[in-house]
């Protein structure tokens, strides 16, 4: 009994302690998970720019693989060129010892004899040097080949091996990007085909909308439908911080023609003025850095459309907001290779 009694206070505090450590690990956990998410986040790539590297990275794994098949032709060939010098050894020196024996019987009375035999005996002693000699710069060369094709076998390892986290990270780039599409395509649900399209891009994604969604002919002075669908794209913006914005302003090529008192002087100064009027709606209610904006104006020299169309010219007025994924971690890994 009094056993019992002392064993229970210490069963408490072990399990107390136990309690500690687990929410602890809890924790830990927690803040790992959010620190992958924020390091997957950032591993968003610019789809065209990784196909390329991947491209590149390809064709030399092909021309190192070219280079150790080539080798290994090499090597074996040297292997046979050696066997076929060790025979010919072999049989030197079996026809050297045949000579000896003979020159030992024809010593006495036999001069001419033992002259052709002498010749032909130092002929042999020639021939087995030659032979030697050759044998030797076969295994040296073999050596060097050999060291050759370990080199480039374990290039070729760590060519693939790069080009499989390329492979990897492109993919974790356009999943990221295609998640980042369906997001802002669910923040402008009911205004997608109403004069506002969501693309995917050469790894960004594109909100494109047309001047009758935002501004009227002429006009930077964006409408109340205009402006809801704004504050929905910038309440989304907000909560994704390692995106980069720019707001492209696009006219059609009819000349603009200012009103009294108006400042505009033509479709460049138009273009500029409706991408800022957007980065200012974008701003008006959020917290979004005003380092993440690039704002520009393209005139009428980027068209949908080239034709010379009411149609055409209708595409062409548009307002195109591009969503780039911050990719300095991935130029990082790239410049390490």
């Amino acid at each position: 009994m009094k056993e019992t009694r002392i064993l229970l206070p210490l069963f408490l505090l072990a399990l107390a302690a136990v309690s500690c450590v687990t929410g602890n690990r809890y924790n830990i956990l927690t803040d790992r998970n959010l620190m992958l998410m924020s390091e997957r986040d950032s591993l968003k790539a610019e789809n065209i720019w990784l196909t390329m590297s991947n491209r590149e990275l390809t064709t030399k794994s092909m021309q190192l693989a070219g280079d150790t098949e080539r080798l290994t032709k090499e090597v074996e060939e040297a292997r046979t060129e050696l066997a076929r010098s060790r025979d010919d050894v072999s049989r030197l020196s079996t026809r050297y010892d045949e000579l000896q024996r003979a020159q030992a019987e024809l010593v006495a009375g036999k001069a001419q004899e033992t002259q052709r035999l002498l010749a032909e005996l130092r002929q042999a002693q020639t021939e087995l040097q030659q032979r030697e000699d050759l044998m030797r710069d076969l295994e040296m060369n073999l050596d060097t080949k050999k060291a050759s094709l370990e080199e480039l076998t374990y290039e070729l390892e760590k060519r693939n091996t790069r080009l499989a986290e390329l492979e990897k990270m492109l993919d974790a780039q356009q999943k990221a990007v295609k998640a980042l599409k369906d997001k802002v395509s669910e923040a402008l649900f009911g205004f997608e085909n109403n004069g506002l399209t969501v693309t995917m891009k050469n790894g960004q994604v594109y909100v494109s909308m047309d001047d009758k969604l935002l501004f009227k002919t002429g006009s930077y002075e964006i409408d109340a439908n205009g402006r809801a669908a704004l504050r929905k794209l910038g309440a989304l913006l907000e909560k994704n911080t390692d995106v980069t914005i720019t707001i492209e302003g696009h006219t059609d090529d009819v000349p603009y023609r200012a009103a009294p008192g108006q400042q505009i002087l033509d479709n460049w100064d138009l273009s500029v003025k409706r991408a800022t009027t957007v980065v200012r709606v974008l701003t008006q209610d959020t917290h979004i850095n005003p380092k993440r904006f690039v704002a520009s104006g393209r005139s009428e020299y980027i068209p949908v459309d080239p034709a010379k169309t009411p149609d055409a010219r209708q595409k062409n007025r548009r307002t195109e907001i591009i969503l780039t994924p911050d990719l300095t971690a991935l130029y990082r890994i790239l410049e390490s290779y």
